[in-house]
């Protein structure tokens, strides 16, 4: 069972041949955690995707997507925000296109943490804040803002798949989150 929406606008890459490329070579990613700030510009909300997976388990994830041939960083991060929350959503793009981090995702596990049954992917992993209206769109079913304390818990935790839960505690320490 394929749950995933078709890309509208696939970029370089039919369906086949992207499955083609995906065994043979590195493919780059872009995901941002959708955040809420105060007005001292602190986190004070996280937004995550609930999905469902090929097996049909609810998942939470966050925003994500392929950065296409000739694309910018800049670009993707607004097309997949834009994609994933709507288009009332406003993100914040960062002045600069440096990361908080790369994660690098395997398709079995490694010591990166990090999988993605599909392929090896590289993602550039930013913090995006936002300030409109976001509806979930695309495969998610709803997008729930937590507090950074809740999406830190345990049982929040356990709902990431492939190592997600652990770049939301690298997003919420770079940006200072119980400190």
């Amino acid at each position: 069972m394929n749950v995933r929406t078709p890309d509208p606008n696939p970029g370089w890459l039919s369906e086949e041949d992207l499955f083609e490329a995906r065994g043979r070579l590195p493919m780059v990613y872009v995901e941002a955690v959708p955040v809420r700030l105060d007005p001292l510009g602190f986190v004070n909300e996280v937004g995550t995707l609930l999905q469902a997976d090929a097996d049909g388990n609810m998942i939470r994830t966050l925003v994500s997507g392929r950065v296409l041939y000739r694309e910018t960083i800049r670009a993707a991060l607004l097309r997949h925000m834009e994609k994933d929350l709507g288009p009332l959503a406003f993100p914040q793009l960062p002045i600069s296109p440096v990361p908080f981090t790369v994660a690098e995702y395997f398709p079995s596990p490694s010591h990166t943490g990090f999988t993605d049954d599909r392929q090896h992917a590289v993602a550039l992993a930013y913090i995006i804040p936002v300030t409109g209206e976001c509806s979930p769109r695309q495969d998610a079913l709803e997008l729930t803002w937590m507090t950074p304390q809740e999406v830190m818990s345990s049982d929040v935790q356990l709902e990431f798949s492939g190592g997600r839960g652990a770049l939301i505690r690298q997003a919420l320490a770079f940006a200072g989150v119980g400190n």
